[in-house]
């Protein structure tokens, strides 16, 4: 029997299966799908670009340039320079400078940014030509100090030269009128040369750095740690946004021995003068004022110098970058006896007692050696041919003990080696001798040149640091501190000593007294209830003959260089003074420059004093008065003594002792024995200068 079809309408479940799919046609739907959404997707990207390209391109590019991250210098300040009573000496003071970008530097753009800011386009052109070398991200550094009209002009020109960035800085302020100039020296930009010296290694082109005197010596000390702003910027430059900032870390403060006051006090005394001054405390080797003439306004170093100005500088006669103090090299005159007096004594060529007589002059080897003083000082002894610095009593002594002991002993004093000062180019000046002559000149040495050497002439040349370093030695008994600048420094070697015989350094000391105060020839050195000591100096810079032939043009050029030097008080020396007055004729004009220092340091410790004891007074008072005001309040404690310490400004100060100061002499020989008398030198200049 055969079953009737099944309606899969009516019975669907009776089914065995699930109908068939369109395999085909499904995957045909999907391609077609992604194609309309890819097209969607372009045609988005399209008008977008549309948008940006054509209806708001500036909209855009501002948003753009907004999004430009650029790193911003923050450039460190130097440290302050202060005085021995914390008073600031050298500050600094904001300024603006001009970088130029070179990475977006266009050549097309140098000529019209040195037009604009009035600067010399070749000088521009070739620095950024010596750039070539560095990285195109170092800057190039165009103006420092920018005026107000150099900053409108910046502003007025950054849409036309995008590549301009000015960064703040700190400029240094030096004090007016050349004072302590050629101490404390004057910054710079860097030059290509010293780019390549070890010491400068970490820095690059366009930093700053010390050029000349403290600032040169202590300039790694001085020279702090530039740090970094990240920042966005818009197309003018102008800062938006700050995404990071490391701060920079500033140089530290440098506290000098120079004392303003004394340095004032100098510095007039030598207005309209050519020469140098100097003061130390013998006791330490602290300088405390220091003047060099003719001097150089500082502040006009602080931007880069026109040639044609360094030029005017350099050709100066007068030598205004010369730190005379510690670099001029003079035949001492007189002031170089007392030295020698010390080594005749020492030597035991001589005693104090030893005479000669003076008749105008004396005769050495066939040769008239003339003195002075052309009436002759009749007979004398050391004390009184100190006194009246006769140069026939020590044409005699020199030439009995002879040359060998007159260089020793002025080698032990410090005479012919730098001092060692922390200071740059110090000179070390001459002391003559048969080996120096043989070694300079292959030339013997003869007899009669060392009369000449003994009255502080010939070849032998001092620097008035080494002058008032020697003098300070003696004045104190036989010991010679190393003279230095920065406050609190120790010595990097110990000072030098020699067991001098008290007797003859009493001996020496006492007519040096003389001089000043027993009717010699620094009689304009006198001070009252103050015990001055001290030697004038004439130093001949050409004989007598040769002056008066020269013509009035050159005769005031030759006229014989004045010196003073002096200590006080007599016992116990606190200040050794010398004074070099160029072309000043006699030691008695330069008398007055020392008189006038160890014045003002004798004033200034006696207001010190009175202050001192008015604050204790009070003080002691105070206890007094309170109890009577408010009978029921104990008493305070007693306060304590006030010091000098408290009656300076204090700051904090870096005081540790910077590296690369120059080498210090060394201990030298075993003194020779008095030497006898060779033959004498033929040709001698006999005329010498007045005392």
């Amino acid at each position: 029997m055969t079953l009737p079809p099944v309606d899969p309408n009516l019975e669907p479940h009776l089914t065995d299966k699930p109908p068939l799919r369109d395999d085909t046609h499904f995957a045909a739907g999907k391609i077609a799908a992604f194609q309309y959404t890819s097209v969607a997707i372009f045609l988005f990207l399209i008008s977008g670009f549309w948008r940006l390209q054509v209806l708001n391109p500036q909209i855009y590019d501002e948003r753009a340039m907004q999004n430009s991250i650029k790193s911003v210098p923050i450039l460190a300040p130097r440290g302050r320079i202060l005085d021995r009573d914390g008073r600031i000496i050298v500050d600094n003071h904001s300024s603006f400078t001009l970088w130029l970008a070179r990475e977006n530097l266009k050549d097309s753009h140098l000529k019209p940014i040195a037009d604009g800011l009035d600067l010399d386009y070749s000088d521009l052109l070739a620095r950024l030509q010596k750039m070539k070398s560095q990285p195109k991200y170092v800057p190039l550094k165009v103006k420092s100090e920018l005026s107000p009209a150099d900053m409108a002009f910046i502003d007025s020109h950054r849409d036309f030269f995008p590549e301009m960035e000015v960064i703040q800085r700190q400029s240094r302020l030096y004090p007016q009128n050349g004072m302590l100039a050629h101490v404390i020296g004057y910054t710079g930009e860097i030059s290509e040369t010293e780019l390549d010296l070890p010491e400068f290694g970490k820095y690059k082109s366009g930093d700053v750095i010390g050029k000349f005197g403290i600032e040169r010596q202590y300039n790694a000390t001085l020279m702090g740690v530039d740090g970094q702003r990240q920042v966005v910027v818009d197309n003018r430059g102008r800062e938006r946004e700050k995404l990071a900032e490391k701060e920079a870390i500033p140089g530290k403060d440098l506290q000098l021995t120079i004392d303003l006051d004394l340095q004032a006090v100098a510095e007039l005394a030598m207005e309209g003068k050519n020469g140098a001054v100097v003061a130390l405390d013998p006791r330490t080797g602290e300088v405390l004022a220091m003047v060099s003439r003719p001097a150089f306004d500082p502040n006009k170093f602080a931007e880069r110098v026109k040639s044609k100005d360094w030029q005017e500088i350099l050709n100066n006669p007068d030598h205004p970058l010369m730190n005379k103090a510690i670099q001029a090299q003079q035949a001492p005159g007189s002031t170089f006896k007392p030295f020698v007096a010390l080594a005749g004594l020492e030597s035991g060529s001589i005693d104090d007692l030893y005479s000669v007589h003076c008749a105008g002059g004396v005769s050495l080897y066939g040769h008239y050696y003339h003195c002075w003083w052309k009436p002759g000082h009749g007979t004398v002894a050391l004390h009184s041919g100190i006194v009246h610095s006769c140069d026939s009593y020590f044409y005699t002594i020199g030439n009995k003990m002879g040359i060998d002991n007159i260089a020793y002993y002025a080698d032990l004093v410090g005479f012919g080696h730098a001092s060692g000062i922390d200071l740059p180019q110090e000179k070390d000046g001459t002391v003559p001798s048969p080996q120096w002559k043989l070694r300079n000149y292959r030339e013997k040495w003869f007899a009669g040149e060392t009369p000449s050497v003994a009255i502080g002439q010939g070849a032998l040349t001092v620097t008035p640091l080494q002058l008032a370093r020697a003098l300070g030695g003696l004045a104190v008994g036989g010991v010679w501190h190393h003279p230095h600048l920065l406050k609190g420094m120790p010595e990097k070697e110990r000072p030098t000593e020699w067991n001098l015989s008290q007797d003859n350094v009493k001996d020496v000391i006492d007519g040096l007294y003389g001089v000043v105060n027993e009717g010699g020839t620094g009689v304009r050195a006198q001070l009252p209830h103050i015990e001055v000591c001290g030697k004038t100096g004439s130093a001949q810079l050409a004989s007598n003959e040769y002056v008066k032939g020269a013509g009035a043009g050159h005769a005031k050029d030759l006229k014989d260089n004045a010196w003073f030097e002096g200590f006080a008080p007599r016992s116990n020396p606190e200040i050794v003074a010398v004074a070099l007055f160029e072309h000043g004729e006699h030691g008695q004009y330069a008398a007055p420059i020392v008189r006038d220092i160890i014045k003002a340091y004798f004033d200034k410790k006696a207001r010190l004093e009175a202050l001192k004891e008015q604050q204790m007074s009070l003080s002691a008072k105070l206890p007094s008065l309170e109890n009577s005001l408010v009978p029921e309040t104990p008493a305070p404690a007693p306060q304590p003594a006030v010091t000098d310490d408290d009656l300076v400004v204090k700051s904090n100060i870096h005081s540790e002792v910077p590296e690369g100061l120059p080498p210090l002499p060394k201990p030298p020989p075993e003194p020779p024995k008095p030497a006898a008398a060779p033959a004498p030198a033929p040709g001698l200049r006999t005329s010498v200068p007045k005392n």
